[in-house]
């Protein structure tokens, strides 16, 4: 794990590129209803097209290539797939209750990431707005 300290001297020493919009780059896939639910949630009663967070369950392996994009494109710094992880965001879909095992789950898919990356990645948690 990287201190505040080591964090600061990389920033002196260079810029450091964040990646780009995970929601931007899940979109590009086109994804159906029945991507977005997986075998986990085929027969759930809510529509989760468009819970990008819940492909880090569901799709975990499109997420990890998204991350790994990003890397191959030069970012030093990936977010978790995690804009949306909260109770009141995921209410929506009726998922507010797994709140935590998105957040486990889309830090979990970073990490491992970058750290299977041939250079030294910094993974960054994400939490977007709430009400």
């Amino acid at each position: 794990m990287l201190t505040k300290s080591q964090l600061i001297e990389l920033i002196k020493d260079r810029i450091l590129i964040l990646d780009g919009a995970m929601g931007t780059e899940i979109q590009r896939y086109n994804l159906s209803e029945a991507d977005f639910k997986g075998e986990e949630y085929k027969n759930w009663n809510y529509e989760l097209k468009g819970n990008n967070d819940i492909l880090s369950i569901t799709k975990p392996e499109l997420i990890k290539e998204i991350h790994a994009n990003f890397i191959n494109a030069g970012s030093d710094i990936i977010e978790t797939n995690t804009f949306n992880s909260n109770a009141t965001s995921q209410s929506d879909y009726g998922l507010e209750n797994i709140a935590y095992e998105l957040n486990f789950q889309g830090a979990k898919i970073a990490k491992e990431t970058a750290i299977e990356s041939s250079k030294k990645v910094l993974v960054a948690g994400v939490l977007g707005p709430t009400k």
